[in-house]
């Protein structure tokens, strides 16, 4: 008879992964939800409730994200990228070489998603020189950003979490680059499959060199002629009651043939042509009530919406932006940064009703026209990321120097084992601070706190599945035929299982919940769990098959123009190999 905690325990399990695949609640809200449960059925005490805030894991990747920050703020990794055009060469395959040894070189000790947010307009803007479809540069770009972070130790939150884990299960702590001899390998094989095949498995998905097209945008854009009676004369924009425009914004005024670009406190004559934009049938409203004639043979590009000080941008909502979970009203976005929004587009779909009350998720990109000084102002916010065109670099070389001498200094002190990697992470993320690389406003931002949320939440089930016999009655059941099998059996089968989960939940719950069960399936065959637990780290740390398996596959997924079956096409092979290299390597590298 299966005793009544295990029974409790696989109800919570079961709850929690229908909720992180149905994303019905954001994964944060998810975890702190099974912790509420886990105390309300006491199957942890409350003296346990803050094991996953206390844990070592969830400190030091709250301190790696400040450390990331440090680089990115002060320029270092933007100066670097911008560096590459010379050795990118003319060819697809070499520019997809040179940027994805960057990307893994970079991620390897820093937070892949800030790796990601920084090359994607340099990769963009390299592929469109080159005449190359950025659809084939981009997927290789994220995958390789991957391959980096299971090449140390620090290089994604899941492989500090699973050290963590080792370490409360009595097995010695990994070092720094215990992960690297199979992660460079991985990364070798997975950078010369993505440059021979990503020509041949990923489509030119060009979207459109007019924003407008790319957006479909004709049928939100009206120009529109002011008769002599029209109620609109005399009047500016901004005087007319808020009721009538219903979502329609002015974007400018014709007259004479020249462009008036204060359109909104420009008094309207008879005569003017009016660049309006909004839905279709209020746009017709609006002709109807204010006797506006439609210029019926227009035809209206990207270049009608710029100027020498407006721009025309696609801006992408990065994980950890403030706009998350937000609307343009909001957020007051308009009058922060001063511009009109006129599309988004969200893995693959484009919106274009209400977009005042579009609640906005990672991944989102905007299409915003803008003024100049506005799209600087963007470039220093943290809460988008200007994906279609490079902007002025701003490298503190001073900061930069100290910033890479605190973060080296970190590296070495770990290395040689004069600092636990805990202390050497927390005093490099306050170095950072104290040495003015980053405010600590800024370091508040850099930390990703839904994974620090996510982390305390869901490590006290982990500690439940142990705790209550859960993991050992599930090795000791359901993995009973692959236990009498062997070890190499159970090695395959925890790899595919993590696999499995990642590509449709989050990689650390994911993790959690198969360490324990590692380690269950080790003390019943009586080997060592740490070849499993490696195992459980690369599935969980490398998840190629869908955008959604891993933060910055759905990155890349609208400024790549991406369709969802583009992920599987290419990824489903590499994950495949990486299991197979994975389970004949990991056994030789960690002996049973």
């Amino acid at each position: 008879m299966v005793p009544i905690d295990t029974v409790l325990v696989l109800i919570i399990v079961a709850i929690a992964a229908l909720l992180f695949v149905t994303e019905k609640l954001r994964v944060d809200v998810t975890a702190l939800c099974v912790l509420m449960a886990l105390l309300l059925l006491r199957l942890i005490g409350p003296d346990q409730a803050l094991y996953g805030f206390a844990n070592t894991a969830t400190a030091i990747v709250a301190a790696m994200f400040v450390l990331s920050a440090g680089l990115v703020r002060t320029g270092l990794v933007e100066w670097l990228a911008r560096h590459i055009d010379r050795l990118s060469g003319k060819g697809e395959r070499r520019l997809i070489v040179v940027l994805s040894v960057l990307a893994a070189g970079l991620s390897a000790f820093m937070v892949n998603t800030a790796t990601v947010a920084i090359l994607i307009p340099v990769a963009v803007i390299l592929a469109k020189a080159r005449k190359v479809s950025p659809s084939r540069v981009l997927i290789p770009l994220s995958f390789a950003s991957q391959f980096g972070g299971v090449c140390t130790l620090i290089g994604t939150s899941t492989n500090v979490l699973v050290n963590s884990m080792a370490v409360s299960g009595g097995l010695k702590p990994f070092h720094l680059f215990e992960f690297a001899p199979m992660g460079i390998i991985l990364a070798i094989i997975g950078i010369i499959y993505l440059t021979f095949s990503s020509g041949i498995l990923i489509p030119k998905r060009e979207g459109a060199d007019d924003q407008i097209d790319k957006y479909r945008l004709s049928d939100y854009l009206s120009e529109m002629r002011v008769t002599d009676d029209s109620p609109l004369e005399g009047k500016r924009w901004s005087d007319i009651d808020s009721k009538d425009l219903h979502n329609i914004d002015l974007i400018k005024i014709i007259r004479g043939g020249k462009a008036t670009w204060r359109a909104s406190a420009t008094k309207i004559r008879g005569d003017d042509f009016l660049l309006l934009h909004g839905n279709a049938q209020d746009l017709i409203k609006l002709k109807n009530n204010y006797r506006l004639e439609t210029k019926a043979d227009a035809v209206i590009h990207d270049d009608q919406l710029q100027s020498d000080k407006i721009e025309l941008i696609e801006a992408l909502v990065p994980p950890r932006s403030r706009l998350i979970g937000r609307t343009l009203r909001g957020a007051e976005y308009i009058e922060r940064f001063g511009c009109v929004a006129l599309a988004v587009q969200r893995r693959g779909k484009v919106l274009r009703d209400r977009l005042a009350d579009i609640s906005f998720d990672d991944g989102d990109t905007l299409l915003l026209q803008c003024h100049r000084d506005s799209v600087r102002r963007i470039v220093q916010s943290t809460d988008l990321i200007i994906t279609n065109e490079l902007t002025d670099l701003h490298l503190r070389k001073d900061r930069a120097f100290m910033a890479l001498a605190i973060f080296v200094s970190m590296v070495l002190l770990v290395v040689f084992n004069i600092l636990p990697l805990l202390v050497a992470a927390m005093s490099g993320a306050v170095a950072m601070v104290l040495g003015r690389c980053i405010t600590i406003e800024e370091a508040y931002k850099a930390i990703d706190w839904k994974i620090i949320f996510l982390l305390g939440g869901i490590i006290p089930l982990g500690l439940a599945l142990e705790q209550t016999g859960t993991a050992a009655w599930l090795a000791g059941t359901i993995m009973k035929p692959l236990i009498s099998m062997g070890p190499l059996a159970v090695l395959t089968c925890l790899y595919f299982i993590t696999a499995v989960l990642t590509a449709i939940m989050s990689n650390n719950a994911s993790a959690i919940l198969l360490v324990p069960i590692a380690f269950s399936a080790a003390e019943l065959m009586g080997v060592s769990a740490r070849p499993f637990l490696m195992a459980i780290t690369f599935a969980a740390s490398t998840s190629f098959a869908t955008p959604i398996g891993y933060q910055t596959n759905t990155m890349i997924y609208a400024p790549g123009g991406y369709r969802f079956s583009d992920y599987a096409r290419i990824g489903l092979p590499l994950n495949i190999i990486f299991w197979i290299v994975t389970v004949l390597l990991a056994p030789v590298l960690w002996p049973f």
